[in-house]
């Protein structure tokens, strides 16, 4: 659906992982593709650029379609970009479990690493004659997860701060609860007129919709507070917290589940810590502070 000259090329099963919803830019000198997706393999349309905004699988599963087009990414997720090995790492598995995930990003995701691959920085400007696509960091999810503004357009694409019910996602290697928090503060300070998301939500209409989405997206943070400090209501370790789970529903299984808990998990419990609302009672034991 066109907004303006922006495109949506909507994923299937409206963007659900494993795929994704890319951006098609057109300008009067060039076009552009933002996150070819894995919708794209079996057809993506011409460019003469391709930026990512964030070096996951589902956001460059249709990148091989595009092997003589230069691509950009920020300057912190390009060895991820460049190398399928980096790329895995990011995830902190081991084991036949890291033999497993770098089969699925070959075999399902046909990342090879685009060793070719540039770097880009917050503000940077690509100009397509006519139309702009500015550069907006927002990292967390990961070190160099982006957005891109649009213009004259005003479209913003705010790639995987995605507005689902799931919340944000900060349970990798290099994620940052932190630096997550501060991009969803500075998404909300960006007026646009549509606002577009990589995943199920699609593009929401008007700054104050999208605020108030954007408020509920962020308000899983604060929930994920309050069911640890309810937890915690008796000393626990952090192998118990992660096995109560901060992120996933109990039936969803998988090497990846565990990592991501406690990582997620171990960022709560710094902040909270550090705020004095929990205290560490015993090496690696944590209790509510009363």
């Amino acid at each position: 659906m066109p907004y303006g000259e922006v495109t949506v090329l909507a994923g299937a099963e409206r963007g659900a992982y494993p795929y994704g919803n890319s951006l098609l830019v057109r300008g009067s000198d060039g076009t552009l593709v933002i996150d070819p997706s894995l919708s794209l393999v079996a057809g993506a349309p011409p460019a003469d650029l391709v930026l990512v905004s964030h070096a996951h699988e589902d956001h460059v599963a249709g990148l091989g379609q595009y092997d003589d087009v230069p691509v950009h990414t920020h300057e912190q997720d390009l060895a991820a970009l460049r190398s399928r090995e980096v790329m895995a790492a990011a995830y902190g598995l081991g084991g036949e479990a890291a033999a497993s995930l770098d089969r699925m990003l070959r075999e399902d995701f046909h990342v090879r690493g685009r060793p070719d691959a540039a770097g880009f920085a917050d503000g940077a400007v690509f100009d397509l004659g006519g139309r702009t696509v500015t550069v907006v960091h927002l990292p967390g999810h990961t070190a160099g997860h982006c957005g891109f503004l649009i213009e004259p357009d005003g479209f913003l694409f705010v790639a995987d701060i995605d507005l689902t019910s799931f919340g944000p996602f900060y349970g990798d290697v290099g994620s940052d609860l932190t630096d997550f928090e501060a991009s969803v503060r500075r998404c909300r300070d960006i007026d646009a007129r549509w606002y577009g998301t990589a995943h199920q939500k699609g593009v929401i209409e008007g700054r104050a919709e999208f605020r108030r989405r954007l408020d509920a997206y962020a308000a899983v943070v604060q929930k994920r507070d309050a069911t640890l400090l309810a937890l915690l209501a008796e000393p626990r370790t952090l192998t118990e917290i992660a096995a109560h789970r901060l992120v996933y529903r109990r039936h969803v299984e998988g090497a990846h589940v565990d990592p991501v808990e406690r990582r997620t998990a171990a960022q709560h419990l710094d902040r909270l810590t550090e705020s004095g609302l929990v205290v560490e009672v015993e090496p690696g034991r944590y209790r509510a502070a009363t």
